[in-house]
């Protein structure tokens, strides 16, 4: 697959079927995962790939805790800025607006919340999750790096034929996480990324972006017209 076709075709996928995820495939990608950059080469981030009867036990205690009300584990980290200001808030509000309509779950929904965290917990039916730790000494440039390692992941998987979709929402059960897959006290759980084939006939959600122009400044002198270098021999 064409990089770009990869990095345009990757969503979040919230519907997966239950078609398994042969492991060689797996071990391909997170192979040449490694690939990724890392400043200084520390390569801090340590996966854990769980399906199968471990990834079952740990969906049901999630999902018990969130059909609870259970508010979660404490944070580690904070999932976004405590003040959301715009344009983020309205970036943010529109996407979650979009993305829980899709999945049937209006905004006025009393039950929203526990909908939600349940559809999470599940991991969106995915057969395979993909856990991202970070040793705890390990600051915001080893998270930075973390974070362009999954994004390499991503468009593996894509390369792949595979879907996913990135969630720090298991970081609300951290605790069930690190019981299930034994990690040890000294990482902290950064996000989990469900893995799988799109399951069909659902409606596909694709959340808008920000023009590139609001996002994005040239600076300098620089020619226009040129050749796409994709062409170039």
């Amino acid at each position: 697959m064409d990089v770009y076709e990869a990095v345009d075709s990757r969503r979040a996928v919230r519907a997966f079927s239950d078609e398994p995820v042969p492991k060689e495939v797996l071990e391909r990608v997170l192979t040449a995962a490694t690939r990724a950059p890392s400043s200084g080469n520390l390569q801090p981030w340590h996966l854990y790939v769980v399906a199968g009867e471990p990834l079952a036990e740990l969906k049901k205690h999630a999902t018990a805790r969130a059909l609870a009300g259970d508010p979660g584990d404490e944070r580690e980290y904070p999932m976004y800025p405590a003040e959301l200001t715009s344009p983020y808030l309205d970036r943010f509000s529109a996407a979650a607006a979009q993305r829980y309509k899709a999945l049937g779950i209006e905004r006025d929904d009393p039950d929203r919340p526990m909908k939600i965290a349940a559809l999470n917990s599940e991991a969106f039916g995915a057969p395979v999750v993909l856990f991202c730790y970070l040793d705890r000494t390990m600051g915001p440039g080893q998270w930075g790096d973390a974070g362009m390692y999954l994004q390499t992941v991503m468009l593996l998987l894509r390369a792949e034929g595979l879907h996913s979709c990135p969630q720090v929402m298991w970081t609300m059960y951290r605790k069930t996480v690190s019981r299930i897959v034994g990690a040890d006290d000294k990482l902290a759980l950064f996000c989990g990324v469900s893995v799988g084939f799109e399951k069909e006939d659902v409606p596909r959600l694709r959340t808008e972006r920000a023009e590139m122009t609001e996002t994005v400044s040239f600076i300098g002198a620089w020619l226009s017209g040129g050749q796409d270098l994709r062409d170039r021999p």
